[in-house]
């Protein structure tokens, strides 16, 4: 039976953002460390004498050592946790490492890409592995040096330690082990001999964000370098005519005004003085295609979900038979609307490009790819491209694009000087790259009081629902189950927002199951169990999660949320998802004040394995639930014309600091290996809150933001 591990802080002020598609990669990072006993952290770290160790790693004279992190950092905390990993397999005390970002460099490492709260999963042994090995050419050196074996000799805290007692410090012996065979098989520590693995460790770069260090995109300055704002079509169909640009080049500070696509840059001195000419700019556009409205897309998405041109992507059993035979059937159709990204920081890249070089600059979560998209584009080698990549402040998957890194290069190969291309907020949410808006139409057929056929169609504007998430809950758990999709192609860019497709498909699938249940007179949480039991054992091997890891969830949400005994005036919704290799549970509960319903409390348990940090554990958790109940409650992006109808956050609804919840979570304690935070409790949020209001209230939920239809009920309750 599993344990838990409960959180030593209820509420927390911070939200994390998430990170994109994973895959096996090594992270590197600064370990400060003092190999001598009583040594003490230097401070100047510039003054001393770096070794070559391997590509990740250097180690100074004195022991300190240097580990490169490939790998972006969008809030998500992998600079910090991914070390805390190599850390703990090279022995060394925390806190005496420091972590700094590497460069993109795919000739020594892989994938640097964040997102899909991957990082952690698919780096967990190669990571293991990096700090290991090291560990063991450290001794092996040091075995040498002594004329001893190396099965003789220990390191433990920086430091080697052979059967005589004698000592040598990692900094004494590393120029004999970098020129070491490296060993294969090294050992790995076990989970009960950890240190630093499962210990709180606060964000490396905390000290730099408190204190305005230079780490985001929007801090990088080089001098000589241009301010680009640009103006792009004002709306999704529209293409450039013609543009008159005299007043603006008139104006102080501008350097240059420039035409590329159907855009038009303006370069000063200042961002300040580059955005005001870009407002002088006088243009004429055409409509190349329809433009496209709100009111337009949900007649298009329901006529898909009313036809027959259905992409299917799972169908167990026979569908059509078990709802011709049933007694009753239960049919809910969902929708959700285009989301804007809204990344505290606004898009932004510097770009240098010159005949020897491109030199790009600024916060992307795929570096490699757009550095390849960069390099076609400019009919470049890939190898002209030095990348850097600089912390982010928040991405949830809007700089997975790198549409705005395209434009600095375009720009500064255009002008043949360096340009930092800088978006508006007006400019972010109108040029965005959404979450694309979606329906959802859900049927069950009933047959003697029991579920027998489970029918989803999606449909949505662009792009469908991944192909493993047809394999999700409750996949398996039905004989008779069918996913169908269909799309409807527009002119306004889409992509993937945290937690794509999940975010509202589990608000989707979730509310659906609890109507069900109060349908057939069933207790929520004791259906879901029920049909969990019938996924025990399957062979199945599309089926993504673990039957046995959602249940602990469940049972253990159900035990520390008190859902088994509700207090009055209090309404709990349940949810249970699994999305991203993680398992999830989360019960919200509920109060009616000045006839609103208020989201007082949300407790989560989770299974991601093993934790790494604890504190960026809880960081990524309460940064999702909050994130979920607010784009559920208030998140809306409207279209009319091709534009959207919100351009700032004064017309654009986020959850306010007053309205944010406390936040209570749970570890499900195991030795499994650890999976991604950075999403899987946001899309459960949405289902449970939902739950909860219907139980206040007494109305269903179908439509998200929840806030236009609440605010045409008459609550009750």
């Amino acid at each position: 039976m599993s344990t838990l591990i409960p959180s030593k802080f209820s509420r927390r002020a911070f939200i994390r953002t998430s990170s994109l598609a994973g895959g096996g990669m090594l992270i590197g990072f600064n370990l400060f460390t003092a190999c001598k006993p009583k040594a003490e952290m230097p401070i100047d770290i510039s003054k001393l004498n770096f070794n070559d160790f391997n590509a990740f790693i250097k180690i100074a004279d004195n022991g300190m050592v240097t580990i490169f992190a490939p790998n972006p950092e969008i809030g998500q905390g992998v600079k910090t946790s991914m070390p805390m990993i190599i850390a703990e397999e090279l022995d060394v005390p925390w806190n005496h490492v420091h972590v700094v970002q590497g460069k993109l460099d795919t000739n020594n490492y892989t994938r640097q890409v964040a997102g899909g709260s991957q990082s952690i999963r698919f780096g967990w042994d190669p990571l293991r592995q990096t700090g290991a090995t090291a560990r063991q050419m450290l001794v092996n050196a040091a075995a040498v040096r002594w004329g001893v074996e190396s099965s003789e000799c220990t390191a433990s805290q920086g430091i080697i330690t052979n059967a005589a007692g004698e000592t040598l410090g990692y900094g004494d012996v590393v120029k004999e082990a970098a020129k070491l065979e490296v060993p294969e098989n090294v050992g790995l520590k076990d989970p009960k001999d950890y240190k630093i693995i499962g210990s709180d460790a606060s964000n490396v770069d905390l000290d730099e964000i408190v204190s305005g260090k230079p780490l985001f995109g929007l801090d990088y300055k080089q001098e000589g370098m241009l301010y680009a704002s640009v103006l792009r079509p004002p709306a999704f169909g529209k293409k450039l005519e013609s543009y008159d640009d005299n007043v603006a080049k008139a104006m102080d500070g501008v350097v240059d005004v420039i035409k590329f696509g159907d855009k038009v840059a303006v370069l000063a001195n200042t961002t300040w003085r580059a955005m005001k000419a870009k407002e002088a700019l006088i243009a004429e556009w055409s409509d190349n295609s329809p433009m496209e409205s709100t009111a337009m897309h949900d007649k298009k998405l329901l006529a898909l979900l009313d036809g027959n041109e259905f992409n299917t992507l799972r169908a167990d059993g026979d569908v059509k038979k078990a709802f011709k035979e049933a007694d009753n059937i239960l049919e809910r159709t969902y929708e959700s609307p285009f989301l804007p990204h809204n990344c505290m920081e606004p898009m932004n890249f510097y770009a240098n490009v010159t005949d020897e070089r491109i030199h790009l600059v600024g916060p992307i979560q795929t570096p490699e790819g757009t550095a390849n998209r960069i390099a076609e584009m400019l009919d470049r080698d890939v190898a002209d491209i030095e990348l850097e990549m600089t912390r982010m402040g928040g991405g949830f998957g809007r700089r997975l694009y790198g549409d705005f890194a395209l434009e600095a290069a375009e720009i500064s190969n255009l002008a043949k000087k360096p340009v930092q291309v800088v978006f508006s907020r007006e400019d972010d949410m109108t040029a965005g790259i959404y979450r694309p808006a979606i329906k959802y139409r859900i049927s069950a057929s009933i047959k003697d009081g029991q579920i027998t056929g489970y029918h989803l169609k999606e449909a949505s504007i662009n792009s469908n629902m991944y192909g493993l998430i047809p394999n999700f809950f409750p996949a398996g758990a039905l004989e008779n189950y069918q996913v169908d999709v269909a799309k409807y192609d527009s002119n306004i860019t889409t992509g993937a927002w945290r937690a794509p497709y999940t975010n509202f498909l589990s608000f989707a699938e979730q509310s659906f199951m609890d109507e069900l249940a109060e349908l057939l007179d069933k207790d929520p949480v004791q259906m879901r169990l029920d049909l969990l039991q019938k996924v025990k054992g399957t062979t199945d091997e599309r089926i993504q999660y673990s039957a046995e890891r959602m249940e602990d969830v469940i049972n253990l949400v159900v035990e520390k949320s008190g859902l088994r005994t509700p207090k009055d005036g209090v309404y709990q919704g349940f949810c249970a998802y699994y999305c991203h290799n993680t398992h999830v549970a989360e019960v919200a509960d509920v109060v009616i004040e000045n006839n609103k319903p208020i989201v007082k409390k949300v407790t989560v348990a989770v299974d991601c394995g093993i934790v790494i940090n604890p504190l960026g554990a809880l960081n990524q958790i309460e940064g999702g639930v909050i994130d979920g109940i607010g784009h559920s409650m208030y998140g809306n992006l409207s279209f009319e014309d091709g534009t959207p109808q919100s351009n700032n956050f004064d017309r654009y609804r986020l959850i306010r600091m007053k309205e944010i919840p406390k936040v209570e979570t749970y570890f499900v304690k195991n030795t499994l290996s650890p999976t991604g935070l950075g999403e899987p409790a946001l899309p459960p949020a949405g289902a449970a809150i939902a739950i909860a209001i219907h139980k206040a209230t007494g109305n269903r939920m179908y439509k998200q933001p929840f806030v236009d239809q609440l605010n045409k009920k008459e609550l009750v309750g």
